[in-house]
């Protein structure tokens, strides 16, 4: 129990043989339950996950038939959490990269206080820069910003942060089975969070790196899948909550941005078409393709502010 309310602590492992018994080891007291779903590792992480459970009563293991992505196992270990009535649910990962010193600052605002969600935030350090991989640094920044559009959630930072804490009523409000079983979990989670008004938090932690760990990350590839997730996402929040739930009229200003930059798109093209073949550069073309370009921003810069105005009150 930590101040009164139970915690279950949520720990998704795929081939964390090495660094999984720590992990369980170095859990402070306060966590009722220690929740390991293993997605369906090829070493000897369920061994030694078993071995732990025959001198910790605490620990319990889900076993995936199928490889399912990080965002599954959360899932699988948000299912048991809600169903077993939990208060709190603490995301930590099988590979010892979450410091549990870190964790009362992230329990405090939802044990105390009527936030709904914490997360982790590993920017706030000037040591981050230093500790980060700067690849993973650059493209976290990169997806931080996007999701901030997309999530509606513009105070929060390192988007892909998955040292999180959630409390009873997020669990068993959120469809686990329909959120993003990959590496976009966290940002998929903000955007479902913030369709249905939950408050969230930033929470200063500390980067933790080169403690054995193996990534299977490829940044690459991550950035552009997250991004496109991004986009999809964005638009089902629009629909969700601005026209679905409560009609809002920044919808018009997103959508007026949207029809002016495919406007500006099409212009500049015609534009280039016609200095590359004939060296000329038609005057009202320009003319509209600048006005088509400036009230494109405009609109979305609009669509923004209301958006940032509408989510306040979520911080």
């Amino acid at each position: 129990m930590y101040k009164n309310m139970s915690l279950c602590a949520v720990i998704p492992a795929h081939n964390e043989e090495t660094q999984i018994g720590n992990v369980i080891d170095t859990m402070p007291d306060f966590v009722d339950k220690i929740v390991i779903i293993d997605d369906l590792s090829t070493d000897r992480t369920v061994p030694v996950v078993e071995d732990c459970i025959q001198t910790n009563d605490r620990v319990v293991l889900i076993r995936h038939r199928t490889n399912q992505g990080v965002g599954g196992a959360i899932a699988s270990g948000y299912k048991y959490a809600r169903d077993e009535d939990f208060d709190m649910a603490v995301v930590m990962a099988g590979d010892g990269q979450m410091d549990p010193k870190d964790l009362p600052a992230l329990l405090d605002p939802v044990a105390e206080e009527d936030i709904d969600y914490t997360k982790g935030n590993r920017l706030f350090t000037g040591e981050a820069y230093r500790k980060i991989p700067k690849v993973r640094y650059f493209g976290n920044g990169f997806l931080s910003l996007l999701t901030k559009i997309a999530s509606g959630y513009w105070h929060i930072a390192d988007s892909q942060s998955g040292y999180t804490v959630i409390n009873k009523k997020a669990l068993h409000t959120i469809d686990w089975d329909k959120m993003y079983k990959r590496y976009g979990q966290p940002n998929d989670l903000l955007v479902r969070l913030n369709v249905y008004n939950f408050r969230v938090r930033d929470v200063l932690t500390d980067p933790v790196y080169n403690v054995g760990e193996r990534s299977g990350i490829k940044i690459r590839k991550v950035v552009f899948t997250i991004g496109w997730l991004l986009v999809k996402m964005f638009f089902w929040r629009m629909k969700e909550k601005y026209v679905i739930r409560d009609f809002h009229p920044l919808i018009f200003f997103y959508a007026l941005g949207g029809l002016f930059g495919v406007c500006s798109i099409l212009l500049f093209g015609r534009i280039f078409w016609f200095w590359i073949f004939t060296g000329y550069i038609p005057k009202i073309n320009a003319l509209a393709a600048m006005f088509s370009f400036m009230s494109a921003s405009q609109f979305s810069l609009f669509g923004m502010w209301f958006d940032m105005e509408a989510n306040k009150g979520l911080k």
